[in-house]
């Protein structure tokens, strides 16, 4: 009398197992991973460049909003003289 049923028992013991699929198959997941977040931190650097860029722009702009108010100001004195 046979103790095992027909079909019965652990894939794994007649399964073979193929290490270099697996290893293959585990390094494109890690890829992947590294490139999600390569994704993510270059689209957080992105996002702080343009703020920097609006920055730049805003001083830029500050200052010649500064130098034309200095020469009307030199002007209206001149035109009082």
């Amino acid at each position: 009398m046979s103790t095992r049923q027909a079909g019965g028992g652990s894939r794994f013991l007649f399964d073979s197992f193929d290490a270099a699929a697996a290893r293959i198959e585990a390094n494109e997941r890690v890829a992947e991973e590294r490139w999600a977040a390569l994704d993510y931190r270059l689209e957080l650097i992105d996002v702080a460049l343009e703020r920097l860029e609006k920055r730049i722009w805003l001083g830029v702009s500050g200052v010649a909003v500064f130098l034309l108010t200095q020469m009307a100001e030199a002007l209206l004195a001149a035109a009082v003289k």
